[in-house]
């Protein structure tokens, strides 16, 4: 994880204690400006890969996917918010040994009415 924060010079940032703003409405943000398009799903796609172990930013990275197309100022703001909240989380995480005793169960919800733009699944 730090080479992907030193990649995009989240080193020395102020640390967010969320991945994102609460109770703030992510939209379509037709009137912000945009913002370039490489950079925005550069910045996703390390963000994808580190879901895999820590489930505390799907959400929130998965809404950013979204707006792949045509992000605005708004969503690169939400995504550095992310990078933000993984400096100052590094060790947060999901480790399970293959010898643990532990028997992994999983559940999961599809919330459609929780995606306030087309009401589909954000994740899965």
């Amino acid at each position: 994880m730090a080479d992907i924060l030193k990649k995009f010079d989240f080193t020395t940032v102020k640390t967010a204690s969320t991945p994102m703003e609460p109770n703030k409405a992510f939209v379509k943000d037709a009137e912000a400006e945009d913002v370039d398009v490489h950079l925005y799903r550069s910045m996703i796609g390390p963000l994808m890969y580190l879901t895999a172990f820590r489930p505390d930013i799907t959400f929130d990275d998965c809404a950013c996917a979204r707006f792949q197309v045509t992000p605005k100022t708004s969503h690169l703001y939400v995504v550095k918010i992310i990078f933000r909240y993984l400096k100052g989380q590094p060790k947060l995480g999901i480790w399970y040994p293959r010898d643990s005793p532990f028997d992994l169960e999983a559940y999961s919800n599809s919330d459609y009415t929780g995606a306030s733009l087309h009401k589909k699944s954000t994740r899965g």
